[in-house]
């Protein structure tokens, strides 16, 4: 159990938390949303004793012990991997090395061998015995491959960097388990690992996560940052949004019918106050009206963007035809004999474990790198927009957004037309004079995105388009994308996102390519069955023993 007792925390006048008071129970798993800038993994660091708040307490109960996803890539740079993982209980791990100190002295004391027996109870209390055959699980669950579990840290690509720290997190059942936006960086295999490990977790979950399927898959209650408090709701993500939504509804639908009452007294008042005979029906409706209050609804942190792409014009007959394509990258072969024609009407999702070789895939079709071999065919009718996974080289100027905009935007358009196409986005009033160099992660994502919309492209591509973006912003671009009546080429671990968008899917795997004009859901149960069947035949003479 944790709880957060009369929690309070204020930068200058902007005021964070006031008077939150929250308990968290065991074997429950709490989604915490709130839009970008509310402070969610804030509450979480004050949750861990990272941060202290203003005012208020954190209750843990006795002997529990919390584990929190590690933000810090860099802190574990000279420790294995397998050492980073076991580190993630402090206390076995320091158990470890005594022992483990202990057993290498060349003269074993008396005193040695009273200590290293404190050491073998405290360690068996600790599942210790069991400490390597856990971090191999949960390694191999992440795709972090045996060849790498003996190197150092600072050797991993930045994405095995987290995947270890997820590991470590998740490493010794601990009691509260702090996970902030454990998705990142993870496939969409990984993700499902990571489902199922909660799933079956017992002890206490808290999770700030903008994966809408993975919050409904995992999540028993919601707890929901807004208004300046954080209310908890039973159920999922889908569940909060329903009730939260209907609680709005409610609320308004109560104001409207007290404002429509509160008008029709005054009314009455007015017509009549300075008539004798119905001098004292005003009076009994004036106060009728004192008494009629307006429930306060205060301004939701939550905000939309407008996205809605337009073509325009729409595609031809022919797409795009891609003929054995292939490209090394450092020795690499990323892309090899790689065939594939798009058709009209498709919303190809590109999923596989390989995310370098969907990125290679995008920056070659843009044109941006040539491939090493093959070649490749835009239809006559095509105009097309990419949206790339790192996009930094976009805002490398001191331009304003005003400015930074009006180079996408048509030739006859001014300042106005820019204020107002960036209010849609989100950057209303002195907001849209912010410098583009000082852009966070999230408002990069909605430029760029307010970027393809000015194209008037009838094909779009996209690589992860929903990284960095908060709920709010990947509802939008889903539901602006769902609309979208033209050709979209797109790669995202956001599995509600490529479920919903999807017509096609096509895997990049090491023996090729696999095909399918197929929702994603049918098709992973379709993959899932195949996999098994393959498992359950040993070649092609008979069943497995």
């Amino acid at each position: 159990m944790i709880q957060a007792a009369n929690i309070a925390l204020s930068y200058g006048k902007r005021v964070i938390f006031k008077d939150v008071n929250i308990k968290f129970t065991p074997g429950n798993c709490y989604g915490l949303i709130g839009a970008n800038g509310t402070g969610k993994s804030t509450f979480l660091r004050i949750l861990a004793g990272q941060k202290e708040p203003d005012k208020g307490d954190v209750i843990v109960a006795p002997g529990e012990r919390i584990a929190m996803l590690s933000q810090d890539q860099f802190a574990f740079d000279e420790e294995t991997v397998f050492n980073t993982v076991i580190m993630g209980h402090k206390r076995l791990y320091e158990v470890m090395a005594e022992r483990e100190a202990i057993y290498a002295k060349a003269e074993f004391t008396e005193e040695d061998g009273l200590r290293s027996g404190e050491l073998e109870v405290e360690f068996g209390e600790m599942n210790g015995y069991e400490a390597d055959a856990e971090a191999a699980v949960l390694l191999s669950g992440l795709g972090i491959g045996e060849e790498l579990r003996q190197k150092k840290m600072k050797e991993l690509e930045g994405g095995d960097k987290v995947r270890v720290l997820l590991a470590q997190a998740l490493f010794g059942n601990p009691d509260i388990l702090l996970l902030d936006e454990p998705t990142n960086h993870l496939d969409l295999k990984s993700i499902a690992w990571l489902e199922d490990f909660l799933f079956k977790f017992q002890n206490t979950v808290i999770i700030v996560s903008h994966d809408r399927h993975f919050l409904n898959q995992v999540c028993t209650h919601v707890a929901d940052i807004d208004f300046g408090k954080i209310q908890v709701y039973v159920g999922n993500y889908d569940f909060w949004y329903q009730a939260s939504q209907l609680n709005l509804k409610q609320k308004q639908d109560q104001n409207k019918k007290v404002t429509a009452k509160a008008n029709e007294l005054k009314e009455f008042i007015q017509r009549f106050s300075s008539n004798a005979s119905k001098a004292k029906q005003a009076t009994s409706r004036k106060k009728l009206l004192d008494k009629l209050t307006i429930e306060d609804m205060p301004l939701s942190s939550r905000k939309y963007p407008f996205i809605v792409f337009k073509a325009d014009r729409p595609c031809g007959d022919v797409i795009l035809e891609i003929k054995g394509l292939g490209k090394e990258i450092e020795g690499t072969q990323v892309l090899n004999n790689f065939s594939l024609t798009v058709n009209k009407g498709d919303k190809i999702a590109f999923v596989g474990g390989n995310t370098l070789a969907k990125t290679i895939l995008f920056q070659i079709l843009a044109g941006e790198i040539e491939p090493d071999s093959g070649s490749f065919r835009w239809g006559i009718t095509i105009s097309t927009s990419y949206f790339p996974k790192e996009n930094s080289a976009y805002f490398n100027n001191n331009m304003n957004l005003i400015e930074w905009l009006r180079q996408y935007a048509p030739a006859n358009e001014g300042e106005s037309f820019a204020r107002g196409f960036l209010g849609k986005m989100l950057f209303s009033g002195e907001e849209a004079m912010k410098k583009t160099s000082v852009l966070s992660g999230g408002e990069r994502v909605r430029c760029m995105l307010a970027r393809m919309m000015l194209s008037g492209a009838n094909a779009l591509m996209l690589d992860e388009p929903t990284n960095h973006l908060d709920l709010e912003s990947i509802t939008a671009l889903n539901d602006g994308l769902i609309a979208y009546p033209e050709v979209i080429l797109f790669t995202s671990h956001d599995h509600q996102f490529v479920a919903t968008v999807s017509n096609r899917i096509v895997e990049i795997t090491p023996a090729g390519i696999i095909d399918r004009m197929m929702p994603f859901d049918e098709y992973l149960i379709n993959e899932e069955v195949a996999r098994l069947r393959a498992e359950l035949y040993h070649g092609d003479t008979g069943l497995k023993l």
